[in-house]
């Protein structure tokens, strides 16, 4: 059986799922790979994707998700007419050595999200602000019924 793809959640608090038809006892579960010599969880090489939240007002877009711990250069948006893209490194800048550990759950690592938006938007209309770590993505819709008149020039 190929594994599956563990999610967000499980990386980021060391989980692992199992199946509910398992009888009702204390599980010992290692899977190939994952743990550490020692038992702590390996670092895993792949992105992490970001938890968010999307919703709009009248004008605009805004998507709001949790980037504590991350300087605001080492984040990267980049949005497009109907996709939105957060990409980041959030550093771990603590030299402790794994064996002093108890517990080790956050999340280090790089991390990445891309997001269809259900309307049109402007890429140059754009802005981003992070407050206690909550960073918050407004991006203004294309308004299709906008209309502009041009006055034509004589030369």
């Amino acid at each position: 059986m190929e594994p599956r793809k563990r999610s967000f959640f499980e990386r980021l608090t060391g989980s692992i799922r199992v199946p509910d038809e398992e009888p009702e006892q204390i599980r010992t579960t290692t899977i190939k790979g994952d743990k550490k010599p020692g038992g702590w969880m390996a670092e895993e090489s792949e992105e992490a994707e970001l938890a968010v939240d999307v919703y709009q007002t009248g004008t605009d877009i805004i998507v709001q998700t949790m980037v504590a711990g991350v300087k605001p250069e080492d984040l990267e948006i980049s949005v497009e007419r109907s996709i939105l893209t957060i990409r980041g490194k959030r550093e771990e800048n603590r030299n402790v050595d794994d064996s002093s550990y108890f517990l080790k759950e956050l999340y280090w690592g790089k991390f990445s999200r891309s997001i269809s938006l259900p309307h049109e938007v402007e890429p140059e209309e754009v802005d981003a602000t992070e407050r206690h770590g909550l960073l918050t993505v407004r991006v203004q819709k294309v308004d299709k019924e906008k209309k502009n008149s041009v006055r034509v020039k004589s030369i």
